[in-house]
C-alpha cells in the first residue's frame, strides 16, 4: 500500500468520478484507474462501485476513507515537521536582552541561525530581566537572555550560563580596600551605585541585604553596568557588580562580599515545547565556538 494510492482513492471519492480525479492528481485515467485497482487487490475488497458512470463508494470503500484522510495527513504533517527543523524554519523568533548586555556570541549564533534558515525574521528586545521573563510567560518572547537572583523560574526551560557571587567594587585608596573582609554591614557607611530594581544583580542584593537585616543606602542607579562602574571609579559611590563583571574594569578594585551568598545567574529562558525556531537557536549557539559559556555577562 503506498501513499499515492490513498491520494488517488481519496481524490476518485470526494470526485466522485475517475476522470475529474486524475486531473486533480495530474495523472492519466488509466494510471489512476490501475493504482485503484492494484490498492483493491492488496485489501482484498471493491472500494467502488463501476456499474454506473457515478464511482460510488462501496461499503469497504466508505470504511477506508475516513483512514485514507488520516494517513494522508499524517504524512503531511511529517514532511511539515521535518521541514520546519531541517534548514526550512519559518516564522518570527522574538528575542530579549537584559539592557546594555554584551553578548558577542548571541549575537553570532542569530546571525547564523538567520543564514540558515532565511524564513525566520528575528526580533530583539532590551529590557530589565523581570519584564523579560514575564513576557517569555506570556508568549510575547519566544526566549529571553535574563539576569536571575539564585536559579531560573520553575515554569520555564532554561539554560544557565554563568553563576555567580556579588561583589564591590571601588577605586584602589578606597576605605573598603583596608578590611581584612568585607561584609553587607561594612557598606552601611557607604553610598551605593546599583543596577535598577527589575535586574538580577540589583535583585540579589536586595534579597541578600533582606536575609541578613541589613540596610543600604542605593544613592546611584544605572542602567548598564559600563555607567555603574565609571560613576564608582569617580567616587562617586561603591558599584555593585558581579564577579566577572567587576574584572572588566582595571581601574576598580573587586570585593567579595563574604556574607552574600545569593547567586547571580545569567540564563537563557523558554517555554517548554518551544517553537522550531527556539529549537534552531538553540541549536546554532550549541554549534557556534564556545558555545553559550563564551557569552559575555556584562548584564542586568
Amino acid at each position: 500500500m503506498e501513499l499515492r494510492q490513498l491520494e488517488y482513492f481519496v481524490a476518485v471519492a470526494e470526485e466522485a468520478n475517475f476522470t475529474r480525479a486524475a486531473a486533480r492528481v495530474h495523472i492519466s485515467q488509466s494510471g489512476v484507474s490501475a493504482q485503484i485497482r492494484q490498492l483493491e487487490n492488496e485489501l482484498g475488497a471493491a472500494l467502488f462501485d463501476r456499474s454506473s458512470r457515478v464511482a460510488t463508494l462501496t461499503a469497504a470503500g466508505e470504511a477506508a476513507l475516513p483512514h485514507a484522510r488520516a494517513a494522508l495527513a499524517a504524512a503531511h504533517a511529517v514532511r511539515a515537521a521535518v521541514d520546519d527543523v531541517n534548514e526550512l524554519v519559518r516564522g518570527r523568533l522574538a528575542v530579549g536582552m537584559v539592557t546594555a548586555c554584551t553578548v558577542t556570541p548571541l549575537f553570532d549564533a542569530l546571525s547564523a541561525c538567520r543564514r540558515a534558515h532565511p524564513g525566520v525574521t528575528v526580533d530583539l528586545v532590551e529590557d530589565n530581566s523581570d519584564v523579560l521573563v514575564d513576557r517569555v510567560r506570556a508568549g510575547t518572547l519566544d526566549v529571553a537572555l535574563v539576569g536571575l537572583a539564585d536559579a531560573p523560574p520553575d515554569d520555564l526551560e532554561s539554560l544557565t550560563i554563568v553563576s555567580e557571587r556579588i561583589v564591590v567594587a571601588v577605586p584602589p585608596a578606597h576605605p573598603l580596600t583596608e578590611l581584612p573582609a568585607v561584609r553587607l554591614s561594612d557598606l552601611a557607611p557607604h553610598p551605593l551605585i546599583c543596577l535598577p530594581r527589575g535586574t538580577g544583580i540589583r535583585t540579589v542584593l536586595d534579597r541578600t541585604c533582606a536575609s541578613r537585616a541589613v540596610t543600604v543606602d542605593v544613592a546611584m542607579q544605572a542602567s548598564a553596568p559600563d555607567a555603574v562602574a565609571d560613576l564608582a571609579a569617580r567616587g562617586l559611590g561603591v558599584a555593585i557588580l558581579s564577579t566577572s563583571m567587576a574584572r572588566s574594569y582595571p581601574g576598580l578594585v573587586p570585593l567579595p562580599l563574604e556574607d552574600a551568598d545569593v547567586a547571580a545567574v545569567l540564563a537563557l529562558v523558554w517555554r517548554p515545547d518551544p517553537s522550531p525556531a527556539v529549537q534552531a537557536l538553540k541549536r546554532t549557539m550549541a554549534l557556534t565556538p564556545g558555545g553559550v559559556s563564551a557569552i559575555g555577562v556584562s548584564e542586568n
